[in-house]
């Protein structure tokens, strides 16, 4: 996939990432809907299928979760560039794309934590406080859920074994006590025989 980028698109892929940082509550990846229809549908920066494995690839790789940005970052850039065989000039809009991705997720979201948790730590027993957290709870749970569904709905075709081994995951996870890795290793060996 190929684009050309001006330096308004530029700054319009910096801005647009500042933005979903301030509202990423629950994280980065609560606001991948958003950019998968920034990106993927409304900009055509990306192809489905570019976004939904720089979420996968990041979630799979160890580190922070927000690495994933930093991926369609790239792929922004790389997309502008022509592609990995462009050569220097493609790495170097590649590099770009990932700093204006990163640093337009991370400086806004970043002091404004500073800011509010510092406020929120001195406050931490107004009502007003304790009411917030409780609230923003299922908000959070919304939102992953949307994630989720938006990455099942990237497999090709009805693929039902794998929405069955999600809600087995889920309930496994949610009513017992075996541990998020087992089911992670389980997921991988069923998807390395083919199963899923």
């Amino acid at each position: 996939m190929s684009s050309t980028l001006s330096a308004a698109d530029w700054l319009l892929l910096f801005g647009h990432f500042a933005s979903l940082s301030l509202l990423g509550v629950g994280g980065a990846l609560t606001t991948s809907p958003e950019m998968q229809r920034f990106l993927v549908q409304q900009q055509h920066w990306l192809s489905h299928e570019q976004f939904a494995s720089s979420i996968v690839l990041a979630q799979s790789a160890p580190g922070p979760n927000i690495l994933f940005v930093a991926l369609m970052g790239w792929q922004v850039g790389l997309n502008a560039g022509g592609g990995l065989a462009a050569g220097p000039q493609a790495w170097l809009l590649a590099l770009l794309g990932l700093l204006l991705a990163m640093l337009g997720c991370l400086l806004p979201s970043c002091t404004l934590n500073y800011l509010t948790t510092r406020w929120a730590w001195r406050n931490r027993e107004l009502l007003a406080v304790r009411a917030f957290k409780a609230g923003m709870a299922p908000v959070v749970v919304g939102l992953l859920l949307a994630l989720g569904w938006l990455l099942g709905a990237a497999a090709p075709g009805s693929n039902w074994p794998l929405w069955g081994l999600t809600a087995a995951t889920t309930l496994l996870i949610w009513k017992t006590r075996v541990h998020l890795l087992w089911a992670i290793a389980a997921g991988g060996l069923l998807g390395a025989f083919g199963l899923v």
